[in-house]
């Protein structure tokens, strides 16, 4: 009896420990700003391995896509955390007096480059503005293409719009194109049969961070500790889907986004890595994630001289170093 005593206490306690342990892991909701991918690795790895379980969170990654629109359902409590693109949706919540702020970057890099062809007297950054054309996106020409024709004499009128079909730059060898490194130039070589020479702007002024983790005031306010998981968890998801087993998140990232194949995820992942978008500069002493004071007043003083953004708002409010620059996971990177 006593023996069947002990097996029946070990077994209600394991129950009354299974059920509190459900009970810490909170639910949050992540949206992203695009359908899934490997763009967004660092946050499928960190479910999918129980990183963002192991500090209390049961955390669903909503993606997005070009019918859903995820910071208007942050504003509403729909969510709990978004993904920002750059900083000046941040800069801009500031100006219109919505109360978010960004908590966390997780790309140190904006992912945006400009191609040309090879053998075309477009291969150097310099050269890339006697291009014919430029072929540039609704939302590029109102952002940072405005920076290249302040700040390097980029001539508008050549501007053309860009409609995501790589056939008008492969058309036109003297135009250049915009995109994501991680992806346009990988249309590119399977449309064109060439490599197209790569220009990061972010390796030439144009210092925004980038795939930023937006949050409401009130929830910085009144759940810190979620906070603080989700920029924990997602700054190791980083590093180990980078730099570990990615296995199990690939397959999350294919089951959420059935049009994405093995070989866009190997590439994307490569050049994740060669142009150094989530891990250089100042993660590599921060941690990913990590920001400062310094690159943010960098980029928005750029962004009023190029008139993109308004004179005078408190930047301050669009973010907060509470929750970065800690080390976290610097230890995983191998």
């Amino acid at each position: 009896m006593v023996g069947k005593g002990k097996i029946l206490a070990g077994a209600v306690a394991l129950l009354v420990a299974s059920t509190l342990g459900a009970a810490a892991n909170e639910k949050v909701t992540f949206g992203t700003n695009w359908l899934a991918e490997p763009e967004h690795g660092g946050y499928y790895q960190a479910v999918a391995d129980g990183t963002y379980a192991a500090c209390g969170l049961d955390v669903t990654i909503m993606q997005g896509g070009p019918q859903v629109s995820g910071r208007p359902m942050l504003l509403a409590g729909k969510i709990d955390f978004y993904m920002g693109g750059n900083l000046l949706s941040a800069f801009d919540a500031v100006q219109q007096g919505i109360p978010m702020r960004v908590v966390a970057s997780d790309f140190q890099k904006d992912p945006q480059v400009i191609m040309s062809q090879p053998g075309q007297g477009l291969d150097k950054w310099e050269d890339l503005k006697n291009a014919d054309q430029y072929i540039m996106g609704d939302e590029g020409a109102q952002t940072f293409f405005q920076w290249m024709v302040t700040d390097l004499g980029y001539d508008a009128a050549k501007r053309v719009p860009y409609t995501f079909n790589p056939a008008p730059f492969i058309a036109n060898k003297k135009s250049i194109q915009q995109g994501y490194v991680t992806s346009e130039p990988f249309a590119v070589q399977k449309a064109g049969g060439f490599v197209p020479n790569q220009f990061l702007l972010a390796d030439y002024g144009w210092d925004t961070y980038a795939t930023t983790i937006e949050v409401m005031q009130d929830t910085i306010d009144k759940r810190p500790e979620v906070v603080q998981c989700f920029v924990d968890g997602s700054a190791k998801g980083w590093y180990k889907y980078l730099y570990g087993d990615n296995k199990a998140a690939n397959d999350m990232i294919k089951k959420d986004n059935p049009d994405m194949t093995d070989e866009q995820i190997a590439f994307s992942i490569e050049q994740l890595k060669k142009f150094g978008v989530v891990d250089s500069g100042d993660s590599e002493k921060l941690g990913i994630g990590g920001m400062t004071d310094a690159r943010i007043q960098s980029f928005y003083d750029k962004m009023v001289k190029a008139k993109v953004a308004q004179p005078g708002i408190d930047i301050k409010k669009a973010y907060t170093l509470a929750f970065v620059n800690k080390g976290v996971g610097l230890e995983l990177k191998k």
